[in-house]
């Protein structure tokens, strides 16, 4: 009888401190509310929304590398492969290599990109994006244009204007 009362005296007492337990450390989640105001963020990029068509990418390219308009014979002839083969950014990659091949192409030389460096990537930031860079991209592209001298203006022109947002205006 001895160890019953024992037994159930400490069954008892664990009980309770379990039961007080419970009820002591459940609390109700308070509710935070937290007021914020409204900010609208805008890219310094622009709004550049409208994609270029098709004629409007190849006149622009060309007028941006040559300056000076394509002509309709011309405009033609380029627009077929469009309607022949179905990957169109191939397609517009095509013709950005070869107008920046011809001998009449507006590309500065490398020594003169490697003169200014930083003249060099504002120019072509404003003569492609109709914009100035930032300063992460300016510095991004400094940083990338002295650190490989394999680069040429031709590459980072390509680059420029088979970049997504040379697609749109």
């Amino acid at each position: 009888m001895q160890a019953f009362k024992q037994n159930s005296i400490g069954s008892f007492g664990l009980f309770t401190l379990l039961f007080a337990l419970a009820f002591t450390s459940c609390k109700k989640e308070e509710l935070y509310v937290y007021e914020v105001n409204d900010v609208k963020v805008n890219q310094e990029k622009g709004d550049k929304v409208n994609v270029k068509s098709q004629t409007e990418f190849i006149a622009i390219a060309y007028s941006d590398i040559f300056g000076t308009g394509i002509d309709r014979n011309s405009l033609d002839l380029l627009l077929a492969p469009y309607l022949a083969f179905g990957d169109q950014k191939l397609i517009e990659q095509m013709i950005i290599k070869s107008f920046l091949n011809v001998p009449g192409a507006d590309v500065p030389t490398k020594t003169v990109m490697d003169a200014d460096v930083t003249k060099f990537i504002t120019d072509a930031y404003i003569k492609f994006l109709a914009r100035k860079p930032d300063e992460f991209e300016l510095w991004h592209f400094q940083k990338v244009l002295k650190d490989d001298p394999t680069i040429t203006p031709d590459m980072f022109y390509f680059a420029m204007l088979t970049s997504d947002e040379y697609r749109y205006y």
